[in-house]
């Protein structure tokens, strides 16, 4: 069976609640045998190695989401560094910029975002950046913050311009559900163009639900969806897209070469 990994979602979220064990195991079904739970504050930290100690295969990444970011202070970051250490995460984030939400927290979120990067780079960890409306700025502040990085640009949606400009910063390109809208034809550019050994595959679950299930609630099965049309953008096989983009993210994120496909309930 083709293997996947979800780098990126939030199945401990409420609304995975009535059916979370089944979640999981339709993503096993289809192939998606590792997934990384983001936690994006302190609670999300929790429950994300709650999960993580129940199932084989899950990991967890901790961070401050950039819409959360007036949280930030020197006992916050003590904190995380803490749950660091123990919840064995294996990445810092999400963090970044978001000023669809909170263009009036920029100063604080460019902070965060930046103390983050530094974390990172201290204990040797990928970073997951989120940028809303916020191109520049991210660029700004990753490019003040000591490139090239280990990291990776979630939720990528933007032009080959953009996308050189991360690639540029040594960034990974999070690829998800987005890529299936037909609208967004500078996106379809930039997956034709980046290199295949820079792409990893995402969903944000329960968000960017994919076509054809798009306006519902997203879970990690529908990777399947987003690597179909990265194969056809790119004029390759499913198979290869899922074993480039799964060898990806096991490099990056230093993850077992294999897991217990059952799992643990």
């Amino acid at each position: 069976m083709t293997q996947l990994l979800d780098t990126h979602c939030h199945i401990d979220l409420d609304r995975f609640e009535p059916d979370r064990d089944d979640v999981i195991r339709r993503a096993r079904s289809v192939g998606v045998e590792q997934m990384i739970l983001i936690g994006f504050n302190p609670d999300r930290w929790a429950s994300g190695a709650s999960l993580c100690r129940r199932h084989d295969g899950l990991h967890l990444a901790v961070g401050l989401h950039p819409t959360e970011a007036e949280s930030w202070s020197g006992e916050f970051e003590s904190t995380l560094r803490e749950a660091i250490g123990e919840y064995h995460a294996v990445a810092i984030g999400e963090t970044g910029l978001d000023y669809h939400w909170k263009s009036d927290t920029a100063a604080i979120q460019k902070e965060a975002f930046a103390r983050q990067i530094e974390l990172a780079q201290e204990f040797d960890l990928p970073f997951v950046v989120h940028q809303r409306e916020a191109e520049r700025d991210a660029i700004d502040v990753l490019r003040a913050s000591g490139p090239p990085h280990r990291g990776v640009m979630h939720c990528f949606t933007g032009d080959p311009a953009f996308l050189q400009e991360c690639l540029d910063l040594g960034l990974h390109i999070g690829l998800g559900g987005a890529v299936t809208f037909r609208k967004l034809k500078d996106l379809h550019e930039s997956v034709r163009v980046a290199p295949l050994h820079r792409i990893l595959l995402e969903t944000d679950a329960p968000f960017m639900t994919p076509s054809p299930y798009r306006g519902e609630r997203n879970e990690p099965s529908y990777l399947t969806f987003t690597a179909a049309r990265i194969a056809e953008l790119r004029g390759m096989s499913v198979d290869e897209v899922a074993d480039a983009t799964t060898d990806n993210a096991k490099e990056l994120f230093r993850l077992p070469v294999s897991v217990a496909p059952e799992g643990r309930t």
